[in-house]
């Protein structure tokens, strides 16, 4: 009898909820009238929301669907849906185009003053930082002035806030300053609070930079300044007056566009408590435009990553599960997007269409809190004795199992410069895939940190990156983590010690495969500080090669790296890297490398001077060199044919056709790189001398009698320093640009192949004696080669 009861229950509870319909509620905006509107409707999306609300009171546990009619929807505060909300969809109406707006419609009366410039009073309860008409955003008084190709800030002038010109404004305490890190990690901004008995500006800010440095000299802009308002588009409101200054572009009928100022820093916050997270909120088919700038709110540090962050988005997140945001806009905002905050599990962004954004697209976010022996800036650490040696994070507030997938990102960080088109930090199992991301001033992809690991990252197509800083990558990634010391030193005893303690926050393997990258200004993939715990194949590097800072057990497989290489920078002893299979076109860029880790072999290299400088380390013995031949390089096919020499070391071709968005309308949108100029220095049976990089100089045998002649040398034989790099062994032993190299221990060297076939012999010495002729004459040198 109980067991016919429980069948019973169960079947009566299936049919119920098979029976249960979404409870529709329905929203049409008061300045917008539909012929087809329901009869009962609300005119805000606050009213359906507290309609919801009630229905959830009342006992109702249908889902609740929330449907906009077409128009904009200028929201005088955030949507809030917290912990009594649940399975609550938020949509547009099938095929109406619904905007949510963080402004206002200003009611201005234009009067027209010297030089093209108009001028109206503003009411007084209204606040704005960002000027909206017709739909553009306009450019704040500035200078220099606004230039799309001007690359940082786009323009800069050193002298933004020089004397002379602080000198000239009538109100410099209202001025905002921005300018690079020094060594361009990012930027700063300030603001001026006044001059002092120099003439100089006193500042206040600068806080958005995790490695502090001074402003950059060269890469400055200074702006909201009324004297700078000389060009077309370009606006300044003064507070004290209420009055609204504007140059109007050309053929602007200024009298009867919509003016719109920004207000609000956020739209939807979707929030819960520890206890009682939100559950199944879907916001689909919404457009997002306009927030306010959030330069001058409170930043964080991101751990010991050089990234400070503020903790707000657009849309924004917390205390949450199971939510969607899918096939949304996201453009003209002055801030972050899309802002995953501590506890989150299961979110899927997908489908959306972000640019034209002040910072940010997608941030994944946890809390330190979660965070064993955390430590905040670039120097500091956790003394050994305090360190704990429990694996994993420590409590749940971070995000995990969440997706971000086939998302069109571009034209973002337009005010902020240290940002991402997908940020993680403090995270678990990510999973960034089929996302286009370009136009960003610094990384596409970046992970702060190794906790904890677990991420997938595939098919991802991210190029035009890095345009305005630099020392980064398309994709970078930092791993700071317990184990890091900012002494080196240190660190190889503490893992000396035990050889686990890398993986105690980067407990879970990340995997980069199937992504086509190209960085001309960094690296196409770049693992810096202490990344560890990394899988990486089957991806398509265009141009910036792939570099590897110290770190341990990244294994790099079956990748093609066009017209560079890997980029090993002061590996660990044991490490356990791995590099094999892989095709590069130049030699290793190797800088302070001692110990080459667990395996480097079956990798084809472009020409034999290039493998033999890498046997020269006992690495590569079964490696090879020749032509890929690849298929189509112009068309982007970087598959190799059945002839390839790769294939005979046990490369295998992936797809080059999935790369990057898949919807077919945001496909349709999407950009794809460019094709790169293949710089490949020698192919079979070419008489010219290869360069190669070595102890961070680039160098070339002397293969021509006109070379001979230039160099004053007796034959044309010996090994011309092209050019060295900073902090190479070659430099620091007195070897200059232009000298040529004519003997190593007393033996003659006569092109790259016997000057590899040398070095072998004395591959661990710590220095060799050689021989150079410099402005033809003969001078011996002790090269340091550790």
């Amino acid at each position: 009898m109980y067991r016919l009861l429980l069948i019973f229950s169960i079947l009566f509870s299936q049919v119920s909820f098979l029976c249960a319909q979404d409870k529709m509620i329905y929203v049409q905006p008061k300045s917008v009238v539909h012929q087809d509107a329901p009869q009962a409707y609300f005119e805000t999306v606050q009213e359906a929301l507290a309609q919801a609300y009630e229905l959830r009171e009342a006992g109702e546990r249908a889902p609740i669907t929330i449907v906009l009619a077409e128009g904009d929807y200028h929201l005088n505060a955030p949507i809030i849906i917290n912990e009594g909300m649940k399975d609550l969809t938020i949509r547009n109406a099938a095929g109406a185009l619904v905007v949510l707006k963080g402004s206002v419609p200003l009611t201005l009366k234009w009067k027209k003053e010297q030089g093209g410039i108009f001028v109206a009073k503003v009411d007084k309860h209204i606040d704005f930082d960002q000027l909206v008409v017709e739909g553009q955003l306009q450019t704040l008084a500035r200078y220099p002035n606004y230039d799309a190709e001007g690359g940082c800030w786009q323009g800069h002038a050193a002298d933004a806030i020089s004397k002379e010109r602080l000198a000239s404004w009538s109100a410099p305490e209202c001025a905002i300053f921005h300018a690079m890190h020094g060594g361009k990690w990012g930027g700063f901004h300030f603001k001026v609070e006044g001059i002092d008995e120099n003439g100089e500006a006193v500042l206040s800010g600068g806080h958005q930079n995790n490695r502090p440095s001074k402003p950059h000299r060269e890469f400055r802009m200074v702006e909201n300044v009324l004297e700078e308002l000389d060009a077309m588009g370009e606006w300044y409101f003064d507070r004290g007056k209420r009055k609204l200054y504007f140059m109007p572009p050309a053929g602007l009928d200024l009298e009867n566009a919509l003016c719109e100022g920004v207000v609000l820093k956020e739209l939807i916050r979707i929030e819960g408590t520890a206890q009682n997270p939100v559950e199944n909120i879907s916001i689909e088919g919404i457009q997002f435009e306009h927030s306010r700038r959030t330069i001058f709110e409170a930043y964080e540090p991101l751990l010991r990553s050089d990234w400070s962050v503020y903790r707000g988005g657009a849309v924004f997140l917390e205390n949450a599960k199971g939510s969607r945001l899918t096939n949304c806009t996201f453009s003209n905002l002055g801030g972050n997007a899309i802002f995953v905050s501590g506890y989150n599990r299961n979110h899927m962004i997908k489908g959306n269409h972000i640019y034209n954004c002040g910072a940010s697209a997608l941030c994944f976010v946890g809390k330190s809190s979660a965070v064993r022996s955390p430590a905040f800036t670039y120097k500091e650490f956790v003394v050994e004795e305090e360190m704990e040696s429990v694996w994993g994070p420590k409590s749940e507030e971070y995000p995990a199992d969440c997706s971000a997938e086939d998302n069109l990102i571009y034209k973002i960080g337009r005010i902020e410069k240290q940002t991402a088109g997908v940020q993680i930090a403090m995270a678990m199992n990510i999973n960034i895939r089929h996302n286009s991301i370009y136009e960003v001033p610094r990384a596409g992809i970046n992970i702060g940190d190794g906790t904890w690991g677990g991420h997938l990252l595939e098919y991802n197509d991210v190029f035009d990156t890095v345009l305005e800083t630099g020392d980064h990558g398309s994709f970078n990634s930092w791993g700071r983590d317990r184990f890091w010391h900012p002494n080196r030193k240190v660190m190889d005893e503490l893992v000396a010690k035990n050889e686990t303690i890398p993986y105690w926050d980067a407990v879970n393997t990340t995997v980069i495969r199937h992504n086509r990258f190209r960085c001309d200004h960094g690296w196409d993939i770049d693992l810096d500080d202490g990344s560890t715990n990394y899988h990486i194949y089957n991806n398509l590097c265009l141009n910036g090669g792939l570099k590897l800072r110290e770190g341990f057990r990244r294994v790099v497989e079956n990748n093609i790296i066009v017209n560079n290489s890997l980029h090993p920078h002061v590996w660990f002893e044991n490490s356990q890297d791995v590099f094999r299979r892989n095709i590069v076109e130049e030699g290793y860029k190797d800088v302070g490398i001692a110990d080459w880790g667990l395996e480097m072999d079956y990798n084809l290299f472009p020409f034999e001077e290039s493998l033999m400088k890498a046997q020269m380390y006992d690495i590569d013995a079964h490696s090879a060199f020749g032509n890929p031949e690849f298929i189509d390089p112009a068309t982007l096919d970087f598959g190799v044919k059945a002839s390839s020499p790769a294939l005979a070391l046990g490369f295998v071709n992936f797809s080059m056709e999935e790369f990057g968005v898949s919807t077919p309308a945001l496909k349709a949108l999407a950009r794809k790189p460019e094709a790169p100029e293949r710089n490949r220095r020698k192919s079979a049976g070419d008489a010219q001398s290869p360069v190669v990089e070595w102890l961070r100089a680039k160098i070339k045998g002397v293969d021509s009698a006109e070379e001979q002649s230039a160099y004053g040398l007796n034959t044309d034989e010996g090994i011309i320093v092209l050019k060295i790099g900073a902090h190479s062994l070659l430099g620091k032993s007195g070897i200059k640009q232009r000298d040529v190299i004519l003997e190593v221990n007393g033996k003659k060297v006569v092109d790259l192949k016997n000057f590899f076939s040398v070095m072998k012999e004395y591959g661990d010495q710590e220095k060799v004696d050689v021989v150079v002729m410099r402005n033809q004459q003969e001078e011996q040198h002790a090269v340091k080669l550790k």
